[in-house]
């Protein structure tokens, strides 16, 4: 037996099925529900970041498990070296096994939906948006683009599944006389509005955006980008930097953590041997995860990580005590703006740079974020 067909035995284990592996994969780092394999968003140790929504879309989605939407995020950022290379994996595995499942850690019910994704890397932009395996994508060029819980591509697509238009005549969704407008033909009636509440935030900083800006959008209840209800709440962020100028790191955001608002945006930054931080990640249980065992969601263990509890307490105290929350919000934005300052000055700096002084940036972030909340 030759290596090549060694890989080839190798599986891939999703959140509900397996899939072949591939001979390489890259280095990652991703912010996912700590139930399931897959991802939210995240990025590779190209420069490749990808960001996903569930959407609704006139093809309810498929409850029979075969890859989610967040598997699909990870599988991109692990097999491809662009942006286009991670979209062209996506629409590959989405054809070859198909997109559904429960979207929810929830046994009683199932709540499965359709994938929009962000792809980005130092160069390109795309928006690609599913419909079950069908599917369209549009290069960004210019401007700012958003991604939300509704088909946003219209009459501009730059690479569709063959079948599209003709799977969409098929239905009668679709007369093939008129222009063909995505979200028109696949949106539910009256559902493909322009629904991105960041969308006009951007527009006016459009000139000026930097990272601050971005956290600050991602910071604004206001404008309902960020969400803090008792039904709803705004899960981890991440903002990325992709530097056009391939001698400048690509830094990523991360806060680990709910609600922007309360939490730090804390840099990593792709090196050989970066620090794992066992600190925000979940805990594993294994076999016996009650998300792997079926029937699935019997039970609910406690997924937090040790950064997660350290965030709930600091959480109570600034809603508890106005006086001593006010200090602690002080000292976690001084915390940040350290971080991000440190970061300009790697942006900035022409020296080239040292990757044994970013492998614990990370782990040192968490690290000292946990100390402030004890």
């Amino acid at each position: 037996m030759d290596l090549n067909d060694d890989w080839k035995l190798s599986k891939a284990e999703c959140t509900y099925i397996s899939i072949d592996q591939v001979p390489r994969t890259h280095a990652i780092v991703i912010s996912r529900p700590a139930w399931l394999w897959g991802a939210e968003m995240g990025a590779n140790e190209h420069g490749v970041c990808i960001a996903n929504e569930a959407i609704n879309a006139r093809e309810p989605a498929a409850e029979t498990e075969a890859l989610l939407g967040m598997d699909l995020v990870r599988l991109g950022l692990e097999r491809g070296t662009t942006a286009k290379e991670a979209l062209d994996v996506i629409v590959a595995l989405l054809e070859e096994h198909g997109q559904g499942g429960n979207y929810y850690e929830d046994a009683d019910s199932c709540h499965s939906f359709q994938s929009a994704y962000l792809i980005v890397d130092r160069e390109e932009a795309w928006v690609l948006e599913t419909v079950g395996k069908y599917w369209a994508a549009e290069q960004i060029t210019e401007g700012v683009k958003c991604i939300c819980n509704q088909l946003s591509l219209t009459t501009k697509i730059d690479a569709e599944h063959p079948e599209l238009r003709s799977y969409a005549q098929s239905q009668g969704w679709w007369t093939g006389e008129d222009e063909f407008n995505f979200s028109q033909v696949f949106s539910l009636a009256d559902d493909h509005l322009d629904c991105c509440a960041g969308k006009d935030s951007l527009e006016k900083k459009e000139e000026s955006i930097t990272v601050q800006t971005m956290i600050d959008i991602l910071r604004d209840k206001a404008s309902g980008v960020c969400i803090d209800s008792e039904s709803f709440l705004t899960t981890a962020s991440v903002v990325s930097v992709l530097p056009q100028n391939r001698s400048s790191p690509c830094i990523h955001y991360f806060t680990g953590t709910p609600d922007p608002s309360r939490s730090i945006f804390k840099p990593f930054i792709f090196v050989d041997d970066v620090k794992l931080v066992p600190k925000a990640q979940s805990p594993c249980f294994g076999d016996n995860d009650p998300a792997k065992k079926e029937p699935r969601f019997l039970e609910k263990p406690d997924r937090r990580h040790e950064l997660y509890k350290a965030h709930e307490w600091a959480r109570a105290v600034i809603e508890s005590d106005q006086e001593q929350g006010r200090k602690l919000r002080k000292t976690m934005l001084e915390l940040e703006k350290q971080g991000l300052e440190a970061m300009e000055e790697i942006l900035t700096s022409s020296d080239p740079l040292d990757p044994t002084e970013v492998g614990d940036l990370f782990y040192d972030c968490v690290d000292t974020e946990i100390k402030f909340f004890k």
